[in-house]
């Protein structure tokens, strides 16, 4: 397999997963936040780095949707990646079976992904996640979460 086809397969999943596919990313929406998955090409070696970027909708007087230039953003109000556990699997300079690429994947969305996703698709779970320093945001996006939970 190489890169090309993982990305599809990539695709694949996330759809499995709840995500739509938009401007060669994939996104989930709530009421109150969009998380937007982007496979992000190295310029060093055949690998990729996945950016998951949550944004938190009202923030900033700003209503979110997945626009070319959101799923693009270099920075959401919340980011985080593939987790040193998994990033083998983006990586196509150290060959890997495909089949155990596949079921890394397939473990990373279960075991990653989707609960992260799920977890900050809204702004008490982006809240309790930072109190408990699994994440940390900007003190400003900070500000602008506590305005909007008031």
């Amino acid at each position: 397999m190489n890169s090309k086809e993982f990305k599809n397969i990539f695709g694949n999943m996330a759809k499995e997963n709840g995500f739509l596919k938009a401007f060669s990313g994939w996104y989930k929406e709530s009421p109150e936040c969009i998380a937007i998955l982007e496979l992000q090409k190295s310029n060093f070696g055949d690998y990729y780095m996945l950016n998951i970027k949550i944004f938190i909708q009202g923030s900033f007087d700003r209503t979110y949707s997945p626009t070319k230039e959101l799923i693009k953003s270099p920075l959401g109000h919340v980011n985080a990646n593939e987790t040193d556990e998994y990033r083998s699997i983006f990586n196509f300079d150290q060959p890997i079976d495909d089949s155990l690429r596949i079921e890394r994947l397939r473990e990373l969305f279960k075991n990653h992904i989707v609960p992260f996703t799920t977890k900050t698709s809204t702004r008490a779970g982006i809240k309790e996640l930072e109190s408990k320093r699994q994440i940390s945001i900007l003190p400003v996006v900070k500000k602008e979460l506590e305005k909007l939970m008031n």
